[in-house]
């Protein structure tokens, strides 16, 4: 009968050298999900979506059957003038975001654009679904 050494700590090291390489190491596979407000005024839906680093003819806008789905990709570029990266934290390759739409919103006449790393898309109301006044009129 032979004795061993058990290292409780092991299995510890493992996990921490990959993670260590996942945060090191650019991935390009890694998936991100970009962060969006949604909001509704009066007359429309208003969705913005923080896209730093991606270009316009990056991103794709969708709507299928009442589901708004936006996709893109930010590429990793390596720049020849850096030697080494201490550390890579944010997230590259593609996205996609998918969100229900209620069927009170235009879907027919939606708009979108991009400015500032921001891009916004906007769903008009059906004019059945919006606000409207009713008088009240007095009877005798």
């Amino acid at each position: 009968m032979s004795l061993s050494h058990f290292d409780p700590l092991a299995n510890l090291r493992l996990f921490e050298d990959a993670f260590s390489r996942l945060l090191n190491e650019p991935q390009t596979n890694r998936p991100w999900s970009p962060s969006v407000d949604i909001y509704e005024t009066e007359n429309e839906l208003v969705l913005k979506a923080d896209l730093p680093e991606v270009e316009s003819k990056d991103i794709d806008v969708r709507v299928e059957n009442q589901t708004l789905t936006i996709a893109g990709q930010r590429k990793f570029e390596k720049q020849d003038s850096v030697k080494g990266y201490h550390r890579i934290e944010r997230s590259y390759g593609t996205f996609v975001r998918s969100f229900a739409v209620p069927n009170t919103f235009d879907t027919d006449h939606i708009g979108a654009a991009f400015k500032n790393g921001v891009l916004s898309v906007t769903l008009p109301k059906k004019e059945a679904a919006k606000p409207r006044q009713i008088k009240v009129e007095a009877t005798a």
